[in-house]
C-alpha cells in the first residue's frame, strides 16, 4: 500500500479501510510523522471512522524516510452527466454518464492506474460509488458543484451517429487550483468536459506543465445555448494545439475544425496546427495520426446497443495503452476495447482478458 523514499518533505497518504486494527496502524504511522498538517483537500480524523478513501498532506523535514504518492498513468477531469438516453426505437434509458466515467471506467478495468476528477452536485449523485460500482479500482477525486451536468440525448439513427441534446443544468467551470496537484502525480492529463466553458482554456498550458495532455476536443466545440446544443470552432485552436500529445475528435468535429471531410486529411491539418497525435473516431473505424503514417482499425462491435460512451472509451484505451505500446498495437487494443464495449450498454466492466479474447476472435 505505501511507498518510501529517503528525504521527502511531503507526505500524502490515501487509505481505504473500515478494520480497526488498520486504522491504529494508519494513526500511529501519522503520529510518528509528526508534526503534520492536513491540506485543504484533505479530510478530518473522523473520516478515520469511514470507507472513504483519506488522503492526508504530512511534513517533516528532517525525517529519514518518508512515503511518497502514488502514480497515475492517467488523470481525467471532466463532469459527470445525470444522462436521460432515448434511443432510435424510442427505448428511453436513465443513466449517469460522462466522458470522464466511460474513459476512467474503460481504461481501470483494463489494468490502467487511474485517477478522475468528476465534478457534479455531490448532495444530488454519490459519484464515488457511481465509479466504483463500474470500476472498483479507480481513484476518485470527487468536486462539488452547485449544479451537475443534466442532460438528454435523442438518438435519431440505429448508428447513433445523428442525436440531438438538449442540456437542464450545467456544472460551475473548472479552475486550475482545483486540480489537487499536490496529491496526483500522473502521466497523462485527459481533459474529458461535455460542453465548452465547463474546461477553460487556461487548463491547457496549465496541464501541460505537469504532464502530457490529452484532450477530446467536444469540450472546446460544444456549447449550450437555449437548452439545445450546437457547435461552433474553436477559435484558439491553432495557439493551443501545440500544448496537447493526443487529441481526439469524431468526424464531424474534424470537419468544423478544419472544413475538410476527409479525415485523414483533416488529421494531417490538425497535426500541422501543433497537435502531435491525433485520433479521429467513425462508426466503421479508428483512424490515428502520428506526422509520419495514418493507421486505421475496423469496428468489428456486433450490434450497437452500448453504443453511447464509444469515444470515450476508444480514446481513453488508446491513450493509457500508448505509455508502453506502439501505436499499432494500442489502436487495435482501443478499437477491440470499445467494439465489446458496444456490445453491452453502460461503461466497460469487463477484463483484459476479455478484449484480448476478443482480439483473436474478431481480427
Amino acid at each position: 500500500m505505501f511507498k518510501a523514499a529517503k528525504t521527502v518533505d511531503f507526505l500524502i497518504l490515501t487509505y481505504y479501510t473500515d478494520d480497526s486494527k488498520q486504522r491504529k496502524r494508519l494513526s500511529s504511522l501519522i503520529r510518528l510523522y509528526s508534526p503534520m498538517y492536513l491540506s485543504r483537500r484533505s479530510v478530518s480524523f473522523s473520516a478515520l471512522r469511514t470507507e472513504r478513501p483519506i488522503n492526508f498532506l504530512c511534513r517533516r523535514r528532517a525525517a529519514e524516510w518518508m512515503i511518497v504518492m502514488e502514480k497515475f498513468d492517467s488523470l481525467i477531469i471532466g463532469e459527470v452527466a445525470q444522462d436521460t438516453n432515448v434511443d432510435f426505437d424510442g427505448t428511453v434509458v436513465q443513466a449517469v454518464g460522462g466522458a470522464v466515467y466511460y474513459s476512467g471506467c474503460a481504461a481501470a478495468n483494463m489494468g490502467h492506474k487511474i485517477a478522475v476528477l468528476p465534478k457534479a452536485d455531490l448532495s444530488q449523485l454519490d459519484v464515488t460509488a457511481a465509479f466504483h460500482e463500474k470500476a472498483p479500482s479507480i481513484s476518485v477525486f470527487p468536486l462539488n458543484s452547485p449544479h451537475s451536468f443534466v442532460t438528454k440525448n435523442v438518438y435519431h439513427t440505429a448508428d447513433r451517429e445523428r442525436r440531438t441534446s438538449t442540456v437542464d443544468s450545467l456544472i460551475a467551470p473548472y479552475t486550475t487550483d482545483e486540480v489537487p496537484v499536490d496529491q496526483i502525480d500522473a502521466a497523462i492529463w485527459h481533459l474529458a468536459g461535455l460542453a465548452g466553458g465547463d474546461i477553460p482554456n487556461e487548463m491547457i498550458p496549465f496541464a501541460a506543465k505537469h504532464a502530457m495532455v490529452a484532450i477530446d476536443v467536444q469540450t472546446m466545440l460544444r456549447w449550450v445555448e437555449n437548452g439545445g446544443m450546437v457547435y461552433h470552432d474553436w477559435k484558439e485552436k491553432k495557439e493551443l494545439l501545440p500544448y496537447i500529445r493526443f487529441l481526439k475528435t469524431d468526424a464531424a468535429e474534424a470537419e468544423i475544425l478544419t472544413g475538410l471531410t476527409d479525415r485523414a486529411e483533416a488529421a494531417k491539418v490538425l497535426y500541422g496546427w501543433g497537435a502531435k497525435e491525433i485520433l479521429i473516431t467513425h462508426n466503421t473505424e479508428v483512424l490515428v495520426y502520428d506526422g509520419h503514417e495514418i493507421y486505421t482499425c475496423p469496428i468489428k462491435a456486433r450490434n450497437l446497443s452500448g453504443r453511447t460512451g464509444r469515444g470515450d472509451t476508444t480514446f481513453a484505451g488508446y491513450i493509457n495503452e500508448r505509455l508502453t505500446k506502439d501505436i499499432p498495437t494500442a489502436l487495435q487494443t482501443a478499437t477491440a476495447l470499445v467494439s465489446l464495449k458496444m456490445e453491452a450498454p453502460g461503461p466497460f466492466t469487463g477484463t483484459r482478458q476479455d478484449v484480448e479474447d476478443y482480439i483473436k476472435l474478431m481480427y
